[in-house]
C-alpha cells in the first residue's frame, strides 16, 4: 500500500518554473552575446557573490571540488598534514590529498555535527599546517574556536562553505574567516546552478590572483602562462543562472529555517529521535536538516511508504572509506555511528507548515507504534 500525498526531498522543478522567464531569458542573453567563457554573465555574478558575502574577492572556477584544490595549490603551503571534519563529503579530503598533503581526520560533536574542538586540538602536531572548517549541512563551524586555534599553532584556516551559503555567524557570511574559502553550486545546494559550479572567496588579493591563474591555464594574459594551471572556470550559462537565483537566497534560507523550526518543535519530544542542536548565534542555511535514530532505515522505509522522500548524508564516515583505512581511524570516532544514524528530512521552499507535520506526524507514529500508512 501506498500513500497517496507525496513530499519531495527537492523540489527544484518548482523552483524553477517560478524564475522560468528570468531563467530563459538570462540564458537567452549568453546566447546572444556568444560569451560562453568568461564574458558578462560570470564578472556580474562574481561581483554580485563578493558584495552579497561582504568578501573582497570572488573567481568562479567549475565546481566547488575545483574550488577547494585550486585554493589549497594557490596557498603553496608547506607539504604537510591538514585537519578535516570525518564526517563531510569526499571532496574535502580528496582536495587535501591532491594538493600533496596528508589528510588527518577529527571528530565530531553529536548535538550538532560540526568539528570537536577539543579534538582538533589533539590532533594538532608538528606537521599540522591547516585545518578545514566544513560549514556542513549549513551550520557554521566554530569559527571563533577555530580562528583561535589557527593562531595559536600558526596554521592556516580554509572555509568549506558547499552547504552553506548565506549562513552567518554574529553578522558575518561565512567565506570570509580564513584565508580562503571554497563554494559550490551544485543543483542542489541552497544555492545552485543548472550543472556544475564554483567558486573561490578571498580576502587576499595577492591569492586571489594565484586562484584566478591557476584556474586558466596559469597565465596572466592569453599566453603568458607564470604557472603550471588547470582549465577550470564556472561557465556563463551557470553564472547567468546563479544571477537570477541570488536574490531569492535569503527568503529561501528563511523559509529552510521555518521548516527546521517546525521539525525542532514537533519532534524534540519524540522518543527514539535526536534533532540537531538550535544554532543560536546567527544564520543556519538549512541547506540539510538531519535527525538521528539507531532505527534509521526502517524509519527511511516507513516514510517513503506514507510518500516523504528522505537522503541520508553520509551513510560512511570518511574515516571508514576504504580509501583512507590506511589511516587508521576506522570505527574510533563518534563520526562512525553519526553516519549511520544520520537522516535527512526534506527541507526547502516548496514545503509548508502542514507537509511539515505530516512528516512529523508520521515519524511520531513510528515511534510509538502506530505504523499504518497514513
Amino acid at each position: 500500500m501506498t500513500a497517496n500525498r507525496l513530499i519531495p526531498f527537492l523540489d527544484l522543478q518548482l523552483q524553477h518554473q517560478s524564475l522560468r522567464n528570468e531563467l530563459v531569458a538570462a540564458i537567452c542573453s549568453v546566447m546572444d552575446d556568444s560569451a560562453f567563457i568568461g564574458g558578462p554573465s560570470v564578472r556580474s555574478f562574481e561581483m554580485a557573490f563578493a558584495e552579497y558575502l561582504g568578501a573582497e574577492n570572488c573567481i568562479g572556477v567549475g565546481n566547488g571540488t575545483d574550488a577547494l584544490e585550486i585554493a589549497l595549490a594557490a596557498l603553496d603551503l608547506p607539504t604537510g598534514e591538514i585537519i578535516v571534519p570525518a564526517n563531510t563529503f569526499a571532496a574535502t579530503a580528496e582536495a587535501v590529498i591532491r594538493a600533496g598533503h596528508r589528510v588527518v581526520f577529527a571528530d565530531i560533536r553529536e548535538d550538532n555535527y560540526q568539528l570537536d574542538l577539543d579534538d582538533v586540538k589533539g590532533r594538532i602536531g608538528p606537521d599540522t599546517v591547516g585545518i578545514i572548517a566544513v560549514h556542513l549541512y549549513g551550520e557554521p563551524a566554530d569559527m571563533s574556536g577555530l580562528s583561535a586555534l589557527c593562531m595559536r599553532y600558526n596554521l592556516s584556516l580554509i572555509e568549506d562553505c558547499a552547504q552553506a551559503h548565506g549562513a552567518e555567524v554574529d553578522g558575518r557570511k561565512v567565506g570570509t574567516f580564513g584565508r580562503v574559502a571554497a563554494f559550490s553550486f551544485y543543483p542542489g545546494k541552497v544555492l545552485g546552478g543548472i550543472g556544475d559550479g564554483g567558486a573561490i572567496v578571498t580576502e587576499d588579493d595577492d591569492l586571489a590572483g594565484r586562484c584566478r591563474m591557476l584556474a586558466n591555464h596559469g597565465r596572466s594574459a592569453k599566453w603568458a602562462h607564470e604557472l603550471v594551471g588547470r582549465n577550470s572556470r564556472l561557465d556563463a550559462v551557470q553564472a547567468a543562472v546563479l544571477n537570477v537565483k541570488l536574490p531569492f537566497l535569503d527568503d529561501w534560507i528563511l523559509a529552510r529555517n521555518s521548516v527546521a523550526k517546525g521539525y525542532r518543535r514537533l519532534l524534540s519530544d519524540v522518543e527514539g529521535v535526536s534533532v540537531p542542536a538550535d544554532f543560536r548565534t546567527g544564520i543556519h542555511a538549512y541547506h540539510l536538516f538531519v535527525i538521528r535514530t539507531a532505527r534509521r532505515d526502517e524509519l527511511r522505509e516507513f516514510l517513503k511508504a506514507n510518500g516523504v522522500e528522505t537522503g541520508i548524508h553520509y551513510p560512511v564516515a570518511l574515516c571508514d572509506q576504504p580509501a583512507y583505512q590506511y589511516l587508521g581511524q576506522s570505527g574510533k570516532l563518534k563520526a562512525t555511528v553519526v553516519a549511520r544514524q544520520a537522516l535527512s528530512l526534506p527541507i526547502g521552499e516548496h514545503l509548508n507548515s502542514d507537509d511539515v507535520e505530516y512528516v512529523s506526524g508520521l515519524i511520531a507514529a513510528f515511534f510509538s507504534g502506530h505504523r499504518r500508512v497514513q
